[in-house]
């Protein structure tokens, strides 16, 4: 394993300096939370690409092949439907918007009035997902050096803090180019063709297993409709996402570059399902659907392509870890804490942002390591995080973005029924089940309708230069000013 170790040690300390590095071109808020607005369409794919499929989308994709057989692609499949769908329809005009947050969005939308209680909702998602991908790092490191599961935690959970903290947006952006190489050699190029040839190709895989595991529906119609609704619609309304969206050179970026980054993630789908399959054929009887991906790349990858393939699944939680990170520094300290707060952004005050940005990140990371340590089922916690984001803000945000007769006491009511809605529901229903966010979203959906409908409209001043924040002909707020290279 001494190469293997090399190859794991070697990345790390990689990470590290892309994070030094990423120091010295954080000098404004821009920069720091949004890399200043300027990324081109090769680096906006790739780290995209490597936010959206993290531990889940990798460790679980494998495991839920093992399960299911093909039609295990589905989750990460609708991540990515979620991702093509932003790119397509939504995300030139998110990012003409020029805002840091989607609660930014949302009070400039309907007129600053929904601001700290969706900058809540938002803070709970983004953490629980931070803390899910965490939790991830105990597994990876039991693998590659037999350790303490918190342990695990607090050196995998230190590297992302540490390089987020030092840099920002442009620190996990390098970082994610990087972790998106890898995981596509690690495990596009490497894990899957040898998993398969391993398997004895697919003409043996289908004579060992049961015809279901080919079914492309074998998962079953009623878990691919949540899967549609929870992973798919939160990409339309995440933070995580929207800032990488903010990222964007331009319009045309963010529409082609996503679209990349989407159709990759199906063929990430595909892949992470076909080596599962596989695995099931070598190992048909492993104590959890989870430890497939492990046990394979433990047992059958040769040394060094091991360390590498290990390295792809590091790569996968910490793009996810450090995105998710950042944008729960971002929505506590702009949406809830400077709001609470009542402070106004004044002109030549970038350096304190930044600076007070960079505590936040701090903070919230040993707020994740802290929750990470505390917490074991990590499916729980990502799927509370989903049903609160989809149940609590997907109404209020897709209704501003396509009605115009939505009104700020409508958003606001949608946020608040929603919420309370989702999480008394899964009280009684259980968390893993599925009536939670379906009747949690048509409670959301049926209060801002009606609310809407009974309240005075939103003011024309309010609409008017929210059309021209969409239409791209407002500057971004004075305190930003845009650089000439833009």
């Amino acid at each position: 394993m001494a190469v293997d170790y090399t190859v794991i040690v070697l990345y790390l300390a990689g990470m590290l300096a892309m994070g030094w590095w990423g120091m010295r071109r954080a000098k404004s808020k821009s920069e720091f939370l949004v890399a200043g607005r300027r990324l081109g369409p090769a680096m906006y794919s790739g780290t995209m690409a490597a936010i959206v499929l993290g531990g889940a989308s990798t460790i679980g994709g494998v495991g839920l092949g093992y399960q299911y057989g093909l039609s295990g692609a589905w989750m990460v499949f609708t991540i990515g439907l979620g991702l093509l769908a932003l790119s397509v329809f939504f995300s030139a005009r998110i990012a003409r918007l020029k805002v840091y947050t989607v609660s930014e969005m949302l009070d400039l939308r309907y007129g600053g009035r929904a601001g700290v209680i969706s900058g809540v909702v938002m803070w709970a998602y983004t953490l629980m997902l931070a803390v899910t991908s965490t939790i991830a790092y105990a597994t990876i490191f039991d693998v590659l050096f037999d350790m303490n599961r918190t342990l695990a935690i607090v050196i995998g959970g230190s590297i992302v803090v540490a390089y987020s903290t030092l840099g920002g947006m442009w620190s996990i952006t390098l970082t994610d180019m990087v972790q998106f190489v890898v995981k596509t050699i690690g495990v596009l190029l490497l894990l899957l063709p040898i998993a398969v040839v391993k398997a004895g190709g697919f003409g043996e895989m289908k004579a060992e297993l049961p015809t279901s595991y080919f079914d492309p529906l074998g998962i079953g119609g009623e878990t691919i409709f949540t899967y549609v609704l929870i992973y798919t619609f939160g990409m339309l309304i995440g933070q995580d996402i929207w800032q990488r969206v903010f990222t964007a050179r331009s319009d045309r970026t963010a529409r082609w570059g996503g679209t990349v980054a989407g159709t990759y993630c199906l063929a990430y789908a595909l892949a992470g399902a076909v080596i599962g399959t596989a695995a099931k054929v070598l190992y048909p009887k492993l104590g959890s659907p989870d430890d497939a991906f492990a046990t394979i790349v433990k047992d059958e990858l040769p040394v060094g392509v091991r360390g590498l393939v290990l390295a792809a699944a590091l790569a996968a939680v910490m793009s996810t870890s450090s995105g998710a990170l950042i944008a729960c520094a971002t929505v506590a300290n702009n949406d809830i804490w400077s709001r609470l707060r009542g402070v106004v952004r004044r002109d030549g005050d970038d350096h304190d942002e930044v600076a007070g940005n960079r505590a936040f990140i701090l903070v919230m990371g040993v707020a994740v390591i802290g929750t990470a340590i505390a917490l074991n089922n990590v499916v729980e916690a990502l799927t509370v995080a989903y049903n609160l984001l989809v149940a609590g803000l997907l109404v209020p945000i897709l209704g501003g973005l396509l009605w115009k007769r939505g009104t700020g006491q409508g958003a606001l009511a949608s946020v608040i029924v929603g919420g309370l809605a989702v999480i008394g529901l899964m009280a009684g229903y259980g968390i893993l089940a599925n009536e939670p966010v379906y009747y949690g979203l048509l409670a959301s959906l049926a209060v801002y309708v009606a609310v809407s409908l009974a309240t005075k409209p939103t003011d024309e001043a309010v609409l008017s230069t929210w059309r021209e924040r969409l239409a791209g002909r407002s500057a971004e707020l004075k305190s930003e000013p845009v650089p000439a290279h833009q």
